[in-house]
């Protein structure tokens, strides 16, 4: 049986970090007919991504790179997207697709219909990634049964939804397509809240007074550890991700502030049994996400650096 020919053609990747270089190595594993250009506005991230290959060609201007693309990936921080894609307006072939990986859709999808009125726009997130960051974090596998969800504006053409959603699959995602405002109240939920409370946690903790800094880092057990290494994540991509998720964000937010709210008053009654019922329900969703394939379930989730 003959492979299922390529989606695309050329596909032009600007931003060549973790999400845009993965996108790069993927498609030279795993859809060889097609070819690649890439684009950063950083020099040495340039450099770096040829040593690496992160594309078939990395250009020296945005321009050249979406010069004879029939798609168009925006791998920036997501408060970028609108003022990069602006620029790159007079210089995208009409009839590309133009699509993003950024982890808040209702403003990109708004931002990108606006600038691109006679392409279609097909805005979409990998859910996948590392708190690493630039040319040397991305790798191949990165989207291995990861989801990517698909976030077509109202009105999308079928065909152009049709042919990214075989693009990401044959980079090895499971892809569905969700609603933009959907998609941010999920996404607020289950990434964009987590980063919150992780950063606090993790600044609390330096700002303690009757607890060193060092004491900190010294003695930090698994459940800090872990914080620490989500609040590593890029700082102005979750920026950008808050301040365009703001609506979403608060709304849970709110709820979850509510939801401590009633986890401090059984600790400080002594209610042993609201906070037994709420560990078992939250031990049970910790199971089902292993299940799902979305996590390691072997000690210390799998880690290869683990010494005991």
């Amino acid at each position: 049986m003959s492979p299922a020919p390529a989606p695309f053609g050329t596909v032009a990747i600007i931003g060549l970090g973790l999400i845009g270089g993965s996108i790069g190595l993927a498609v030279r594993d795993h859809i060889p007919g097609t070819h690649t250009t890439g684009f950063d506005a950083d020099p040495a991230v340039r450099e770096r991504a040829r040593e690496r290959r992160l594309a078939d060609v990395v250009c020296e201007t945005a321009e050249e790179a979406v010069r004879d693309a029939d798609l168009v990936i925006f791998c920036v921080p997501v408060g970028a997207i609108a003022a990069v894609a602006r620029d790159l307006a007079p210089f995208i072939p009409q009839g590309a697709l133009i699509s993003d990986v950024g982890s808040s859709k209702q403003t990109i999808a708004m931002a990108l219909g606006e600038i691109f009125p006679a392409n279609p726009v097909v805005p979409a997130h990998p859910v996948a990634g590392t708190e690493q960051s630039g040319p040397d974090a991305g790798f191949a596998t990165l989207f291995q049964q990861r989801w990517c969800i698909i976030t077509p504006p109202e009105g999308a053409d079928a065909g152009s939804v049709a042919r990214l959603f075989s693009f990401w699959e044959a980079l090895g995602a499971m892809v569905e397509t969700m609603d933009p405002q959907h998609h941010d109240l999920v996404l607020a939920v289950t990434s964009h809240i987590p980063h919150l409370i992780a950063y606090t946690i993790v600044g609390t903790a330096s700002d303690l007074e009757d607890v060193t800094r060092s004491e900190v880092i010294k003695y930090s057990a698994g459940g800090f550890r872990d914080f620490t290494r989500i609040a590593a994540s890029d700082p102005t991509m979750w920026r950008d991700v808050f301040l365009n998720n703001r609506d979403a964000v608060l709304v849970m937010l709110r709820r979850f502030t509510g939801d401590l709210s009633i986890m401090e008053k059984a600790i400080r009654e002594g209610d042993g049994d609201a906070l037994f019922e709420l560990f078992t329900r939250t031990r049970a969703i910790r199971r089902s996400i292993v299940a799902l394939g979305q996590d390691d379930a072997r000690p210390d989730f799998g880690r290869t650096d683990h010494k005991g």
